[in-house]
């Protein structure tokens, strides 16, 4: 299933597969060449020009545009931003609370999406958290019992960094929107992998340099047009407020657009490597990559249970499972067996939940093949007989 012309192609395209196999995407990617190119080229010609040369404009407007198509956004309501946790924090800190008000989130989700709302307490916010009976699987009826009359917003991921299961995003936004709760979204886990539509969520915060294939410290804010005056921009500067030949008013006046979420200069580098993949990846259409992306894992999973392996993850049937692959062995410890993995020249994640228990966490991308997953599972048919 994998779309490339050739493996050749497929080398050419991703390096890193000329080197190892890499099933760390729910960690930190690493770039395609055509983003890594784009990044390059921009660094380079900032040696000739200053580093918002002619076209730079243009073309944060144009990734804009890009990350709005991706998530069915209007380019307005998308300002450029990483960390995922700043989004997150932009969204907690700008809104109005009072005593009183209900939050809802999950305690075991990673924790920058736990610690923006948790200290909203300090403001007499309510923090109520979810407790599902499987790690990450966040139902709409889990979340609609948890629901009060003073609930004032949810916050979820899209998907549980470690177990790996989705959320019903439409589901769970038009149970919330019917209730006039507002709904917040980390999507980090999710965009670039998945369809995401954002018709039915107030804010989404995603950092690139996951499922994105872009780099570090760059990502999609989105905050919907409905909420520009609900939350208020919290970080100020000459970008974000209305300052004509940069001369500072009398008044605030924040731009009308998501841009008043962005208080200064951008990263522009990261801006053209996340426009880079992500057009790579629009290209081959998002349906194809999450398509992939379930064979291949599924392919990986089916080995894994012939071996033995006790999963954190849903089934191979399930319709809300991801790309993650999250395992242990009931009798060889996940330190080592990531230690034969990191040997054979293999990235996975070593990942640690509540309790204490450690898991070996796969997360492959639309690039990775079933040939590839042969292989590491050759490895820990070696690591398990050789114990």
């Amino acid at each position: 299933m994998i779309p490339f012309a050739s493996e050749s192609e497929r080398r050419e395209q991703f390096p890193v597969t000329q080197k190892q196999v890499f099933l760390g995407h729910a960690g930190v990617t690493v770039l395609p060449r055509c983003g890594a190119d784009a990044i390059i080229s921009h660094v380079r010609t900032s040696c000739e020009n200053h580093q918002e040369f002619g076209e730079v404009l243009h073309d944060i407007e144009q990734t804009r545009k890009v990350c709005a198509s991706l998530i069915g956004a209007d380019k307005s309501e998308i300002a450029l931003l990483g960390p995922t946790a700043l989004g997150l924090s932009l969204f907690a800190n700008g809104l109005t609370w009072e005593d009183g008000d209900e939050l809802i989130c999950y305690e075991e989700d990673y924790p920058s999406n736990v610690y923006p709302w948790m200290n909203l307490a300090s403001q007499g916010v309510k923090i109520r958290y979810l407790k599902p009976e499987v790690l990450g699987q966040i139902t709409p009826e889990l979340v609609e019992a948890a629901l009060t009359p003073r609930t004032k917003l949810v916050a979820l991921a899209s998907c549980h960094y470690l177990s790996g299961w989705r959320i019903d995003v439409e589901a769970i936004g038009r149970l919330l929107q019917s209730r006039n709760i507002l709904f917040c979204l980390d999507a980090i886990q999710t965009v670039g992998a998945f369809p995401v539509n954002v018709e039915h969520v107030d804010f989404l915060s995603a950092d690139a340099h996951k499922w994105m294939l872009g780099p570090m410290a760059i990502g999609i804010v989105f905050v919907a047009r409905r909420n520009f005056e609900r939350c208020r921009p919290t970080l100020l500067g000459a970008w974000n407020v209305s300052s004509p030949e940069f001369i500072t008013g009398s008044t605030i006046k924040f731009v009308d657009s998501a841009q008043r979420y962005e208080p200064g200069v951008l990263n522009i580098a990261g801006i053209y490597g996340m426009k880079a993949s992500l057009e790579m990846l629009q290209a081959t259409g998002i349906e194809t990559v999450s398509k992939t992306i379930l064979d291949t894992s599924d392919h990986l999973r089916a080995a894994l249970e012939e071996l033995g392996f006790e999963f954190l993850s849903p089934p191979r049937d399930h319709p809300m499972r991801s790309g993650i692959v999250t395992v242990s062995h009931p009798k060889i410890p996940s330190e080592s067996l990531f230690e034969s993995l990191t040997a054979a020249q293999i990235t996975a994640s070593l990942r640690m939940a509540h309790g204490g228990k450690k898991w070996l966490r796969f997360s492959p991308h639309f690039y990775n093949t079933r040939a590839e997953m042969d292989r590491v599972v050759d490895v820990l048919r070696q690591a398990i007989a050789g114990e």
